[in-house]
């Protein structure tokens, strides 16, 4: 084997330098971009990503995807601000969020696999649903102004790391023993990549799907409540544009639209490159307008490169096995 032509077909590892290379073209094109302060910054707003691009890994795997993750994240973060404002008990504060994120996802689900609906017809209008309901729960002003109860969830440090770090590294290490080593993640991968064949194996393709969506739900709540934690506000806008970041993430990392693949360390890093390419526009004064353009181009000219490569298979090899 040609190790260097197989590191370098390894996704992660072009997404890694790809990262490096647009670090020293911002580096370079602005002094304020390598400085400790913005560096931190790219992290920190990385964290609530990396969360929902987890799941959104999931559900590209098996061949699904969810339009309605930045909907259903807004309103977790309005019943978290509802309960700060409120004084509500800290434990119930914790767990508000991540309950109602896990119940919308399962709300996704149940169209996709009892109405018979397909996911990104059934979770676009899942989106349009909850962003009406944001601006109504809103009365169209903000939440803001929110006291500092869940501080320690953000700001808070274990062994020297800092604690949101830890959340991420949990989650997908969760998520890497869940499609590597468990037979749930031989059924995710195989929903994907043919969901009649594993129907006739014997693979429980409903609860499958029900628990991709579900476990996405729950991070989708637990990334409302770090952002409500971080930001103390939240605007009729929350989580509004993280559905396409999440997608262009995961399909950078090595998902496939058409299911049967997972990449949670490419998955990883799509989100940085996405963030490191979002904070370098701002800093040489690109509009934020085209920060979306630029990212659906991304996401578009991955997609035709896969297509005429008619590579799929660009995860890890253990991560793409089957039945």
């Amino acid at each position: 084997m040609n190790w260097k032509r197989w590191l370098l077909g390894r996704r992660e590892v072009t997404l890694a330098l790809a990262c490096l290379a647009a670090a020293a073209i911002f580096g370079f094109l602005s002094p304020y971009f390598f400085t400790p302060q913005n560096l931190i910054t790219i992290l920190r707003n990385s964290v609530e990503l990396l969360l929902v691009s987890l799941g959104m890994s999931f559900i590209l795997a098996t061949g699904g995807i969810d339009i309605a993750v930045g909907g259903a994240l807004g309103i977790c973060a309005i019943f978290i601000g509802w309960g700060m404002e409120g004084g509500w008990p800290l434990p119930t504060i914790l767990l508000i969020g991540p309950l109602i994120g896990t119940g919308l996802g399962l709300v996704s689900a149940a169209l996709i696999v009892w109405g018979k609906i397909p996911p990104i017809i059934a979770t676009l209008g899942l989106f349009g649903v909850y962003r009406a309901a944001i601006f109504l729960l809103l009365g169209g002003s903000w939440i803001s102004g929110l006291p500092d109860t869940l501080s320690p969830v953000v700001n808070g440090s274990i062994a020297g790391a800092p604690i949101t770090a830890i959340y991420v590294l949990l989650y997908y290490s969760a998520g890497w023993v869940i499609i590597r080593w468990l037979p749930l993640g031989i059924a995710i991968l195989a929903t994907g990549g043919n969901e009649p064949a594993a129907r006739l194996a014997g693979v429980p393709v409903g609860r499958t799907k029900f628990f991709v969506y579900g476990f996405t739900g729950l991070l989708v709540g637990f990334a409302a409540l770090l952002y409500v934690a971080r930001y103390r506000n939240v605007e009729t806008s929350t989580g509004g544009l993280i559905a396409l970041d999440a997608i262009v993430a995961s399909v950078l990392g090595g998902a496939s639209v058409l299911g049967g693949e997972a990449n949670l360390l490419g998955a990883m890093f799509g989100v940085l490159l996405v963030r490191l390419l979002q904070n370098g526009f701002v800093l040489i004064g690109v509009p934020s307008l085209w920060e979306q353009v630029i990212t659906g181009l991304l996401l578009i000219s991955v997609l035709i490169v896969d297509a005429l490569t008619g590579n799929r298979k660009l995860s890890y090899p253990r991560f793409a096995r089957t039945p």
